[in-house]
């Protein structure tokens, strides 16, 4: 008394199965990179806020001045002098980061160009794939991506 009957599925049993997986992956899917792009945001805008409380800092102890773009970096993140100075006996200051200054998330530069205008917020990036716009005149630091200025 064998059955002819097979222990298999139907194709539309596998059809009906493949088209509920494709309808979830495609709502699924969008989310996840919504979420990378929140995320890439959310740590942009902790860098930034972070890099400049380090430059107000500095120019709380070196007598109302700001770091020069010239020597950004190592203002930064060395011991100063109160005149900005890295060399010397009498650094008292600093370091503001540890290591290197924080990267850009959306372009993972932490390079720094000049603002396009000195004494104007930025509304696009300067060309060059820094991460960030710095402007000397007035110490205010901006995001160098189009993602910030969109």
């Amino acid at each position: 008394m064998y059955s002819n009957r097979r222990n298999a599925f139907t194709l539309i049993e596998v059809l009906i199965v493949v088209i509920i997986m494709v309808v979830i992956a495609a709502t699924i899917i969008p989310q996840f990179s919504s979420s990378t792009n929140d995320a890439k945001e959310s740590s942009l805008k902790f860098n930034l806020h972070t890099i400049r409380s380090q430059i107000e800092l500095y120019k709380v102890h070196h007598a109302g001045q700001i770091p020069e773009l010239a020597k950004f970096e190592d203002q930064m993140t060395k011991s100063t002098a109160i005149d900005g100075n890295t060399t010397g006996t009498d650094l008292d200051y600093g370091p503001y980061f540890q290591g290197e200054v924080p990267a850009n998330s959306f372009n993972n530069s932490s390079d720094i160009v000049t603002v396009a205008t000195a004494g104007m917020v930025p509304t696009g990036v300067v060309a060059g794939g820094a991460g960030w716009q710095y402007d000397e005149t007035t110490g205010g630091f901006y995001p160098n991506n189009v993602e910030y200025y969109q």
